[in-house]
């Protein structure tokens, strides 16, 4: 499977990682234990089973709109086989304009979660199996409830089979 990403700008992407440091630190479920030279704060825009050769140049075209304004706004709480604290990305309209291009250009039946009406943009903080009482709301770091103002800068593509990442823009 490949994913579609937005890359924040260095200073956003410097505040994700202080806020993982910080719940690592108290020793809540954090991104900042994942080791892997791929790890780093990023938006997916969508997924798809292949990134075919053909459809680069398009990608590169709808690309061609970065920077994109981002914006912080609160924490998000995702369950299922794995529970997800998250930092809210506020879907301005040229955000979301880019996710719904990006996911039509792609082949193949593609994540539900990903179909623009279902699509919650956000960067990930933490993931764990033992539930959603994980992080609790007293212990997490201030900054979280302050709106930050950022930009999307670049896009990548996660292949989860090799484990590499593809820049795109």
């Amino acid at each position: 499977m490949r994913t579609v990403e937005l890359l924040p700008d260095e200073a956003t992407e410097a505040r994700v990682r202080r806020v993982w440091r910080r719940l690592a630190e108290t020793g809540m479920p954090s991104l900042a234990a994942h080791r892997h030279a791929t790890n780093r704060p990023h938006l997916t825009l969508t997924t798809a089973p292949e990134l075919p050769w053909d459809v680069r140049p398009a990608l590169a075209e709808a690309f061609s709109t970065l920077p994109l304004p981002l914006r912080l706004e609160g924490t998000l709480r995702f369950e299922g086989r794995t529970s997800v604290l998250a930092w809210r990305v506020a879907a301005e309209a040229g955000l979301a304009t880019l996710q719904r291009r990006v996911g039509e250009l792609l082949p193949g039946p593609g994540n539900p979660l990903f179909e623009p009406e279902n699509w919650v943009p956000h960067l990930s903080l933490g993931r764990t199996r033992t539930g959603p009482d994980s992080w609790a709301a007293e212990l997490l770091p201030a900054e979280l409830s302050e709106p930050w103002e950022g930009r999307f800068t670049a896009a990548r593509s996660y292949d989860t089979e090799s484990r590499t990442v593809e820049r795109l823009a």
